[in-house]
């Protein structure tokens, strides 16, 4: 199953729209490398703070930052490119 044959919405979750977003960005080797670099995470942290507003706000920013990956992995998700900002300000509530 990929991440495109997985529902969600502007209503999901905002961990797991995160987990979501993650899992698209590490499909590439590229843009996985690319989204370690720009958001300073390590697979350290990934492993073992996924669960944080921290890493999960990061994960979303990395989107956000980058209009064709946003929509991009918007598309891959089933979900609204809006959806994907929205989630992130969920996050710091």
């Amino acid at each position: 199953m990929t991440i495109a044959n997985r529902p969600a919405d502007a209503s999901a979750d905002p961990a797991q729209l995160a987990l979501q977003a993650l899992a698209w960005a590490l499909e590439e080797e590229r843009r996985a490398q690319r989204l370690l670099d720009l958001t300073g995470l390590t697979p350290d942290d990934l492993r073992t703070r996924l669960d944080t507003a921290a890493v999960q706000g990061a994960i979303l920013d990395f989107l956000m930052a980058h209009e064709p990956d946003l929509l991009a992995a918007a598309a891959a998700m089933g979900v609204e490119p809006a959806a994907i900002p929205a989630a992130r300000e969920r996050i710091d509530r």
